[in-house]
């Protein structure tokens, strides 16, 4: 009995202990699920708050407008207008090409942008609008509006598109914008919005970052699956900032008209003083806004293919042999070696160095001459002469002084620095050494020697005051805080004597308004206003021994790509320089026929425009959203 009470005892304390343990284990879990409810709903109460809004809110980026370009005046260049385009919501179609067919009737729509509609569609949710087309007329506005019963799903947004008032007149200064490629994404999310667009070009490109301005944003409700339900706040960002050209819009647009009948032609227009670019036109070129709205693969085709280049800017990047517009290099090398002004060469219409003979323009040749005398008529035999007494590394010495031979740095995409040659550049750059005869002929800008348009200009800038100016197109940035000048240390010496530069100006003088100049007939009448310059005419065929004793074809009887370019560098007014320029006409023959009447009358137009005496346009700060 006792053994059996015992046993009885013992499993009663056993299930005790048991129950007594399973009741403090169920405790402890009741415990621990209460102090993490506590700890996820008291302590971490505000972290999961903002984690279910982060869910049920979603942060949308708003695109920035984009940054005015001005000219020096305030003139607009590039602004921003509305842009009407057509979505379309896939979920409220019933058929997509019957949609799209109804749309054709409307808004023309090829295979190529059907085809982008339909993977739009495959990558994105079934309720996320699809731009169908931008930039529509108000009339295709209309229609759809009206039409809109008929048309389920499709809708007209409004954005903003980038206008260029002045189109193909400064398309080469001024750039264009267009999608954001593959490789230009740089993880910043902006660069991501759909019909976003970046600089790809000009001044476009090169003060992008600042023409963006910042991205605003909009707080959206979404439900569960992202569908949006309403906007909660929204925050508009700030526009871009302005951009102030040194460009003078009135003069661009003269120089572009009067260049208008030339085939291939570029321009440029300095401010001697300081290097601000007042023009630089290069033509044919090219309407920016199709880049903008996105080109067809004919159109592209049609400008790349194109033999008159009108993508490229030839004022910075087309390379011409400058021809007799590079003697003053020659003659101040000559007086930098000790050859005086008065040093005389006699031209009888050639000169001989071994077996060859390289000849003078003039056949019957210029007689005696001396340095004023052989930049005034442009002879070749003199400017033999001297090259051949203190070679091509003197020349080019002085060459580079003056802009030549590399780029000279303009805030412009695409300078490209042409060459000025040495014994050491062609060994380096040929495997072969120097010969003689290539001194002689690159003395007179053939050969090797090859330039653009604008470091012409710079040239002549840098004789007209004897300062190293540099060429700039952007005065400076307003908007978005203090404004942001275009800081320029003042041009240093090009360490010329005065007086060796006095006598090669007096000599561009004598080109122009002299009876025996070979510009003469390119004079500026209008007292003060008075230029100096030189012609230039660059060969760019062979012409063989046997058309010398035949008599040298005529330009205008040769086919247009076998005639030589024509040139011509000015200053003006000789008294007290303000203004260079530099044109280069493109198989146009002669520097003084071609070239000198357009330089006559741009610096004409400059003068009377006088853009350096009127009020540019003040660089204040702008604050957020302030107009100029």
């Amino acid at each position: 009995m006792s053994e059996r009470r015992n046993e009885e005892q013992g499993r009663y304390r056993g299930f005790a202990r048991r129950a007594v343990m399973l009741g403090g284990g169920q405790l402890l879990l009741l415990g621990a699920l209460a102090g993490r409810m506590y700890y996820l709903q008291v302590v971490e109460a505000e972290k999961y708050k903002l984690l279910a809004e982060d869910n049920r809110i979603n942060i949308r980026l708003l695109p920035p407008p984009r940054g005015r370009i001005v000219d020096r005046f305030g003139t607009p260049l590039a602004v921003n207008r509305q842009n009407y385009r057509v979505l379309l919501v896939s979920e409220q179609i019933r058929d997509l090409e019957a949609s799209l067919d109804d749309l054709d009737r409307i808004v023309p729509l090829d295979e190529a942008d059907r085809e982008r509609i339909r993977k739009e569609i495959t990558r994105k949710r079934n309720f996320v609008p699809v731009t169908v087309r931008e930039n529509l007329s108000w009339e295709q506005v209309s229609r759809i509006e009206v039409n809109a019963p008929e048309l389920p799903g499709v809708s007209i947004d409004v954005g903003e598109t980038r206008h260029y008032p002045y189109g193909e007149i400064l398309s080469h200064i001024v750039g264009y914008v267009a999608a954001v490629s593959e490789k230009e994404l740089t993880g910043d999310p902006l660069l991501e919005l759909p019909g976003f667009r970046v600089g790809k070009n000009g001044v476009e490109k090169l003060n992008d970052e600042a023409l963006r301005g910042t991205a605003g944003t909009s707080h959206i409700e979404v439900n569960a699956v992202g569908r949006m339900i309403k906007e909660l706040s929204r925050h508009e960002g700030h526009a871009g900032r302005e951009v102030v050209l040194t460009i003078d819009s009135g003069l661009q647009s003269y120089i572009h008209q009067r260049l208008a009948n030339e085939k291939s032609a570029a321009a440029v227009v300095l401010d001697v003083d300081n290097g601000e670019v007042l023009s630089l036109c290069s033509v044919p070129s090219y309407d920016p806004k199709p880049f903008n709205v996105g080109l067809s693969r004919q159109e592209w085709l049609g400008l790349v293919n194109d033999p008159l280049s009108p993508l490229s800017n030839k004022a910075i990047s087309g390379l011409y042999a400058p021809g007799s517009t590079f003697k003053m290099m020659v003659a101040l090398a000559a007086l930098e070696a000790g050859l005086g002004a008065d040093h005389k060469a006699y031209c009888p219409g050639f000169m001989r160095l071994g077996n060859h003979r390289f000849h003078c323009w003039k056949r019957g040749g210029h007689g005696s001459m001396d340095l004023t005398g052989a930049i005034q008529q442009s002879c070749d035999v003199w400017f033999y002469d001297v090259a051949k007494r203190i070679g091509i590394d003197r020349i080019a010495g002085m060459a580079e002084r003056f802009g030549l031979g590399a780029p000279v740095g303009i805030d412009l995409p695409g300078e490209r620095g042409g060459a000025m040659p040495t014994k050491a550049w062609k060994l380096a750059n040929i495997g072969q050494a120097w010969l003689g005869g290539e001194t002689l002929i690159n003395a007179i800008g053939q050969g090797f020697v090859l330039t653009t348009p604008l470091q012409l200009a710079v040239m002549t800038a840098r004789l007209a005051t004897g300062k190293a100016v540099v060429p700039h197109v952007t005065r400076g940035l307003r908007g978005g805080g203090m404004p942001s000048l275009s800081i320029r240390l003042p041009a240093p010496s090009i360490e010329v004597p005065k007086a060796h530069l006095e006598v090669v100006r007096n000599a561009m003088d004598a080109v122009v308004n002299s009876a025996r100049g070979t510009a003469r007939g390119s004079a500026i009448q209008e007292p003060g206003w008075e230029m100096a310059g030189k012609t230039g005419t660059s060969q760019v065929r062979r012409i063989t021994k046997a058309e010398r004793d035949a008599g040298v074809i005529k330009n205008e009887d040769l086919p247009w790509r076998r005639r030589d370019h024509g040139l011509f560098v000015a200053y003006a007014p000789v008294d007290r320089p303000r203004y260079a320029c530099a044109v280069v006409v493109e198989h146009g023959g002669g520097g003084s026929s071609a070239a000198a009447p357009i330089v006559k009358d741009i610096l004409l137009e400059t003068q009377r425009r006088d853009p350096l005496g009127n009020e540019p346009l003040p660089l204040v700060a702008l604050g957020d959203g302030q107009k100029a």
